[in-house]
């Protein structure tokens, strides 16, 4: 039981990818793709407590991916039942029609899902992680099994990029820049922080928040209705942020909490340690 590698193990492109510095702006970014569809985005203002504990928030999120991706079954089972029994105690009610709805409905959660996944894809790649197009469509069908923990069924969720984009596409009428979507914009430049953070806040926090709002797709700019960065300046903002944070030893970076990569490397082994290179093996 204790050398369970869990639903991806070693050899899967998510366990290589999911242990990258990166991940912390493609999350980023993730958000405010994410606060673009007006019935999710809701759901997070009417139901969270991101203002007042956005730190805890972040770190939750980041838990529930590490579980599920470097715990154990029991563990990622675990983790996963415990967000779909929060979800489906918390409704959402629209302020034009009234009309009251679970954050658990399928189309939701597969929104979050999905600008997750491109989120991560999106990111890595630009900044140079090395992923083929097959291992980006292994790395989506891969995550049907997050997307199964959450609540979503599998065969409903997009299993390679084309089906990704496809989904995007249809989606893309529901989508704007609403109120809520203004108020998680402005949560993600100016999160609170203690007064003492302030200037810790302003040179490296909004810098990261930037380039990840950066790395968004074009028409999710013109709906905030900012300027589009010029992809390729984008792309190399990108790449020198991966340079620098992939230079931090990984055993260094690891340590921070929750620890899941070490702790999955203390249960098979050193040869389960992730790593870029790892992907095409």
């Amino acid at each position: 039981m204790d050398a369970d590698p869990g639903f991806f193990g070693p050899s899967s492109v998510t366990w290589q990818m999911h242990g990258d510095p990166m991940m912390w702006v493609a999350g980023i970014r993730a958000l405010y793709l994410q606060a673009l569809h007006p019935p999710t985005v809701r759901g997070v203002v009417q139901n969270s407590d991101f203002r007042r504990d956005a730190w805890g928030r972040l770190m939750r999120t980041a838990n529930f991916v590490g579980t599920t991706t470097y715990g154990t079954t029991e563990a990622a089972e675990r983790a996963g039942s415990r967000v779909r029994k929060i979800h489906s105690m918390l409704g959402v009610t629209d302020p034009d029609t009234g009309e009251r709805y679970g954050v658990d409905e399928p189309r939701l959660l597969l929104w979050v899902h999905c600008a997750e996944i491109d989120s991560y894809l999106q990111v890595l790649r630009r900044s140079g992680f090395p992923l083929t197009d097959a291992q980006a469509d292994r790395y989506i069908r891969e995550n049907r099994v997050a997307a199964a923990l959450v609540g979503l069924e599998p065969d409903r969720v997009p299993c390679d990029q084309d089906e990704l984009a496809a989904y995007f596409e249809k989606v893309r009428p529901e989508l704007a820049a609403g109120p809520e979507a203004r108020e998680v914009d402005d949560f993600l430049q100016r999160p609170p922080v203690h007064p003492l953070l302030l200037p810790a806040r302003a040179l490296l926090w909004r810098r990261v928040a930037n380039l990840a709002y950066a790395a968004l797709p074009p028409y999710a700019h013109e709906l905030f209705g900012r300027p589009a960065p010029r992809p390729p300046a984008v792309t190399r903002r990108l790449r020198a942020t991966g340079i620098i944070l992939r230079c931090v030893p990984a055993r260094l970076r690891w340590q921070l909490p929750p620890k899941h990569i070490l702790r999955a490397m203390d249960r098979l082994g050193p040869g389960a340690r992730p790593a870029p290179y790892k992907v095409g093996r």
